[in-house]
């Protein structure tokens, strides 16, 4: 893991596991995966059922992953298209049980309450495990944060962290 500053909730929340990860002696490599990058390929993908060298890797990293760290993006209460077409795409190959950590940032004070229940049930449709705590950030944290007090949001990133961590733990033994 490198020294860069995390720049995003989905980085910090990253850094938080390798931390929580390599504390108990498990080395870890992560792969960010933006899903805006490949979205002109998952298009091209429905329309005609071909898939981009970039799409195909995309999915052999989600499909061989131990774990996931998911931070979609969020349109009102529901995850955006792209997300929703990803998950399509990757159908019955993302390996049963994987583990998941869910993390949401908020554009707005207020959260859709269902929202996490719903990126829960679309996570436990492909068959993965989402992890009990789900991490969410919304413009209050950020102001926080930013006037240089994140503890509320570090503790929040970190027992989540660690939780994700235990449970990858455990499956390994």
């Amino acid at each position: 893991m490198g020294a860069r500053l995390a720049c995003s909730l989905a980085d910090r929340v990253a850094e938080s596991v390798c931390r929580s990860l390599a504390a108990g002696g498990v080395c870890v490599e992560v792969e960010v995966l933006e899903l805006h990058r490949p979205a002109a390929d998952l298009a091209q993908y429905c329309a005609q059922g071909r898939a981009s060298l970039d799409l195909r890797e995309a999915i052999a990293a989600v499909v061989t992953a131990d774990g996931l760290v998911l931070a979609p993006p969020a349109l009102a209460a529901s995850p955006s298209k792209v997300f929703d077409a990803f998950f399509a795409v990757l159908g019955g190959r993302v390996r049963s049980g994987v583990l998941v950590l869910l993390v949401l940032n908020s554009g707005s004070h207020r959260q859709p309450p269902d929202l996490a229940q719903v990126m829960r049930t679309r996570l436990t449709s492909v068959h993965a495990e989402p992890v009990p705590t789900v991490v969410v950030a919304g413009p209050a944290d950020w102001q926080s944060a930013a006037g240089g007090n994140a503890g509320r949001l570090r503790a929040g990133i970190d027992r989540a962290a660690v939780e994700f961590a235990t449970a990858m733990r455990s499956r390994r033994q």
